[in-house]
């Protein structure tokens, strides 16, 4: 099938802070393989010299300065409210891109209004044929909320040897590259602020299910992330932000037949990895568990998180794609599936 488009209202918008490094590496694919989008450079009150260095190089850029660091959620909400592209690419400034990289999801999100949002295949920058952390090959979930990719359970990366060369529906896309409707990221609600950063994509993502909207992966489209950029996957600080970030979209978005069962079943699950990790010495991650529960626990009255978007409706799991009823900690670290192919 052919998929090449022509005169498509779309925009690239990369967030930056402090990242003339990877805007150097990375913004020169952009430009080369993006001559039917408008790119824009959404700037985090960067101190440093990026955007200079843009401004001098790449002119045609347009940029959007914020004047404070809102993170990873507020700076694409607010940037985004600048940019008026009917279509808009959230685009990492680590992610170099490929020729047609736009063709294919494009394509779908012009000819299915059903569609909010594509992820393309997501490989590793400095390993070229392996999947990278952050999306692989699309995102799932698993019934205690738990996300993983097609090619990446947990820290095992598969090559990509063409074993997920289909179009499918996945759970949510990656925040490293996803082509999304603009007019249905601000029909959600846009990213959840108080996240900051880590597994806001996924919260947006189940919001656009809950709209009825769905998310598709397709491999006809090929980026290559650099990753670790802003906080490596080992960190403390990742770790604690994505605990409580998690805990935080179940609460928001399971079904509420679903949600003290599954909350129960994380605070034992995660307690468990708590426990592992202080007997391996890793007592930071420890902590970083323990302080995400508190956290979450704290602020969930406070933030009133549940009621934020309850005028959606709440869905019952077999009826979103990409979700998957298993629990897919036990099926990695107890019956030793390493591979997406060995769960399913």
């Amino acid at each position: 099938m052919d998929y090449k488009l022509t005169n498509v209202d779309t925009a690239v918008a990369i967030l930056n802070y402090n990242g003339i490094r990877p805007l150097q590496l990375c913004l020169p694919s952009v430009v080369e393989h993006s001559t039917e989008a408008v790119i824009y450079i959404i700037d985090n009150a960067s101190t440093d010299d990026s955007i200079e260095w843009v401004q001098t190089h790449y002119p045609s850029i347009k940029i959007i300065k914020l004047e404070h660091n809102l993170g990873f959620t507020g700076g694409y909400n607010e940037g985004l409210r600048h940019i008026q592209e009917t279509t808009c690419v959230l685009l990492n400034s680590d992610v170099e891109v490929t020729k047609g990289w736009m063709d294919a999801p494009l394509f779908l999100l012009k000819n299915n209004s059903s569609i909010g949002a594509v992820q393309p295949t997501i490989l590793d920058y400095y390993h070229r044929n392996q999947f990278e952390y952050a999306g692989a090959a699309g995102g799932y979930i698993d019934r205690l909320g738990i996300p993983f990719c097609r090619g990446r359970l947990f820290h095992t990366i598969e090559n990509d040897e063409g074993q997920y060369a289909l179009e499918s529906n996945i759970f949510w896309a990656s925040g490293a590259c996803m082509f999304i409707r603009t007019s249905v990221f601000f029909e959600v609600g846009g990213f959840d602020s108080d996240y900051f950063a880590h597994m806001e994509e996924i919260d947006l993502c189940w919001r656009m299910h809950r709209s009825g909207y769905s998310i598709l992966y397709t491999p006809r489209s090929t980026v290559y992330h650099i990753g670790g950029a802003t906080l490596h996957k080992s960190n403390p600080k990742k770790l604690y932000l994505n605990v409580r970030n998690s805990l935080w979209t179940i609460h928001k978005n399971v079904h509420p037949k679903l949600l003290l069962k599954t909350l129960i079943l994380r605070l034992c699950l995660d307690g468990l990895a708590g426990i592992q990790f202080f007997l391996l010495g890793k007592w930071s991650s420890t902590w970083a568990i323990i302080k995400g529960h508190i956290h979450f626990y704290f602020k969930r009255n406070k933030m009133e998180l549940r009621n934020r978007f309850s005028h959606l409706p709440y869905l019952t799991p077999s009826g979103i794609g990409g979700y998957k009823n298993v629990h897919i900690a036990f099926a990695y670290f107890v019956k030793k599936r390493k591979k997406f192919s060995e769960v399913f």
